[in-house]
C-alpha cells in the first residue's frame, strides 16, 4: 500500500535539530534536493502498490534519495544506512521533516528500491532534468513554439556524441575449468539434499566420487603454466565427473526424491549447470572457445563475455551500453548483457535527441564502428553533419580545413571518454556489485544520474563561489570585493537570473 504524505516538507531552515541549529541552504545535498523533480514521478511509482492492502511502502523521494545517496557516496547498503542515520543532511535529502536517532528504513530495503524503479524509470527523470537545465541556457527555445505554429522547419542545433562501453560485474575471472569444478561442487551438494529423505528406501548414497575429482582439478590448477593438452585432459575428466552427478541426480528422482528439497537458488543452479555442461561438451568435442549465449558465472548467468579488443582488458564480462552525451550530460540509450553492434542504433538514438529537445543535432560525433554508409545517408537527408573521414580510398590532398575540423571533432568526442572514465573512477560503473539483472541495470542507471547531478552541483557551486573574487592588482591595498558585473554576466548567461524581472530565478 502506498500513502502521499499530505503535509509538505519544511524548507532547510525550519528542519528541526535536536540540537541548535539550522540547515545551511548552500549545503550540496539541499542543493541536490531541489534539482530532483521528486513529485512529477511519485504518481508513477505509487502505481506498483496497492491503494488499499498491505503495508504502508516507504515514499518515492526516500527510496530514490537513498540509492543516489550510495551511489554518491560509494558506500554499501548498509554503511549507507548508517550514514543517513548520522547526518541531519542526508535525512532531509530523503524527505525527513525533522532529524531523528534511529535508521529510517532497514538496509536490506535497498534491494526492493532497485527492483521497484526501474532503469526506464531512472533514465525519465535524468533527461527530465538534464532538458530543463539546457532549456535555461538555449536563447532559441522559447521561440520554437512560434516556428511551429507559422509551419517553418527548425533548424538543427546541438552536437551529440556516441559511444559505447562495458560494466564489469563482480564476477570471479572464468575459465572452462574453473566453471566445471564449480558445477561439480554444487551438484554434489544438490546429491546430498535429495538423498536425505531417501535413506530409508535406499541404503547407498550415489557415488561422486569428489575426493578423486578434486585432486584432479588441483593438479592442473595449482601449476603455474599449464599446456593445452593438459588443461584438455582436465576439462575433459571434469566432464566425466560432472555427467554422472547428473545422472545420479536424474536417478534420486526417479527414485521418489523431489525437487522441493531444495531451495530456490539450488534449483536455478541445477538449471544453469545443466547449460553449462551442454555448452562445455560442445566446445569440448569441437575444440573450440566460444558457444552462442556463453554461461561464465553459475550464480549471474545472465552475464556474457563483451569482446572490446582493447589493450590490457580485451574481454569483459558485464552489460553493454550504448550512451549518448549533450553538452557533457550523459543518457543512457541502451543496456543488453548480449554483445551487440553498436553502429545499429545511431537512428534510434538520433530520434531520440529529436523527441527530447525537439530539433535534430547539427553533428553527430562517433567512432569509426558508426560510420557506415547506411549512417552516413540517413544523417545526409536530415542535414546533420557526422564527423570523421568519408568511406572509401583516402584523398591525396587534404585542405587545411578539413584536417582542422576532424582535428576538432576527434578532440570534442573525448568528452564522453572522460565522462566514462568519472562513471568508473568516481562511482561505481567499473564494477557493478549488484547480482540480479534487473537491480542491475537499475544501479547502472544511477550512475549516470548522479554524474548529471554531480555536473549540475558544480555548476551552481561554481557560480556561488565566482561571487566572491579579489583584484589581484590590488589586492595588497584595498580589501576583498565582490565583482558583480562579473557574476551578474555568468548567471545571465546560464539564465539563473532574468534580468527582465529583476529577480533571481530558481536554480532548480
Amino acid at each position: 500500500m502506498y500513502r502521499k504524505e499530505e503535509q509538505p516538507l519544511p524548507p532547510p531552515e525550519k528542519f528541526e535539530l535536536p540540537f541548535e541549529g539550522k540547515l545551511s541552504p548552500n549545503n550540496r545535498w539541499v542543493i541536490m534536493a531541489e534539482l530532483i523533480p521528486w513529485d512529477d514521478f511519485e504518481e508513477e511509482y505509487a502505481k506498483l502498490f496497492s491503494a488499499e492492502k498491505g503495508a504502508p511502502a516507504k515514499l518515492f523521494r526516500m527510496a530514490l534519495g537513498t540509492l543516489i545517496i550510495k551511489e554518491k557516496l560509494g558506500t554499501s547498503d548498509r554503511e549507507t544506512i548508517e550514514q543517513i542515520r548520522e547526518n541531519p543532511y542526508l535525512q532531509y535529502f530523503i524527505g525527513l521533516n525533522c532529524y531523528q536517532q534511529e535508521p529510517p528504513l532497514e538496509s536490506s530495503m535497498l534491494v526492493h528500491f532497485r527492483k521497484r524503479i526501474d532503469g526506464e524509470l531512472i533514465n525519465k527523470i535524468n533527461k527530465k532534468i538534464v532538458k530543463r537545465e539546457i532549456d535555461k541556457s538555449d536563447k532559441e527555445v522559447k521561440k520554437k513554439d512560434c516556428l511551429q505554429e507559422k509551419g517553418e522547419k527548425i533548424k538543427n542545433k546541438g552536437k551529440l556524441i556516441l559511444d559505447a562501453t562495458c560494466a564489469p560485474a563482480d564476477i570471479k575471472y572464468p575459465t572452462d575449468l574453473g566453471i566445471l569444478n564449480q558445477a561439480r561442487i554444487e551438484t554434489e551438494i544438490i546429491i546430498d539434499n535429495l538423498y536425505k529423505p531417501l535413506r530409508v528406501k535406499l541404503r547407498k548414497k550415489p557415488r561422486t566420487s569428489r575426493i578423486i575429482a578434486r585432486k584432479e582439478y588441483l593438479k592442473v590448477a595449482k601449476k603455474r603454466k599449464v599446456s593445452y593438452q593438459e588443461r584438455r585432459k582436465a576439462i575433459g575428466k571434469q566432464l566425466k565427473y560432472l555427467k554422472k552427478n547428473l545422472g545420479n541426480i536424474e536417478d534420486l528422482i526417479q527414485a521418489g526424491a523431489s525437487l522441493e528439497n531444495l531451495s530456490k537458488r539450488q534449483k536455478n543452479c541445477l538449471e544453469t549447470i545443466k547449460k553449462v555442461y551442454e555448452q562445455q561438451q560442445s566446445m569440448w568435442e569441437n575444440k573450440t572457445q566460444s558457444v552462442p549465449q556463453r554461461i561464465v558465472s553459475l550464480t549471474q548467468p545472465h552475464i556474457r563475455p563483451i569482446v572490446r579488443g582493447k589493450a590490457g582488458k580485451p574481454i569483459e564480462f558485464g552489460a553493454k551500453l550504448s550512451v549518448s552525451c549533450v553538452d557533457n550530460y550523459m543518457f543512457l540509450e541502451k543496456i543488453s548483457w548480449e554483445n551487440f553492434n553498436e553502429s545499429c542504433h545511431l537512428k534510434e538514438q538520433v530520434e531520440k535527441y529529436k523527441e527530447t529537445f525537439g530539433y535534430y543535432p547539427e553533428s553527430v560525433h562517433v567512432d569509426k564502428i558508426y560510420r557506415t554508409r547506411e549512417n552516413r545517408n540517413w544523417c545526409k537527408e536530415r542535414g546533420i553533419r557526422i564527423s570523421g573521414p568519408k568511406l572509401g580510398r583516402p584523398p591525396k590532398n587534404v585542405s587545411e580545413e578539413e584536417k582542422k575540423q576532424a582535428h576538432s571533432d576527434e578532440c570534442f568526442r573525448n568528452a564522453i571518454e572522460g565522462k566514462f572514465g568519472q562513471a568508473k573512477r568516481r562511482f561505481s560503473l567499473n564494477l557493478v556489485m549488484t547480482k540480479l539483472p534487473e537491480t542491475s541495470i537499475t544501479s547502472i542507471a544511477i550512475t549516470f544520474l548522479v554524474v548529471n547531478l554531480s555536473k549540475l552541483l558544480r555548476q551552481f557551486l561554481s557560480l556561488f563561489l565566482s561571487l566572491f573574487t579579489n583584484n589581484r592588482t590590488g589586492e595588497l591595498i584595498k580589501p576583498p570585493f565582490i565583482n558583480f558585473d562579473y557574476t551578474l554576466n555568468n548567471f545571465y548567461v546560464l539564465k539563473l537570473i532574468d534580468l527582465s524581472e529583476n529577480s533571481w530565478s530558481k536554480v532548480a
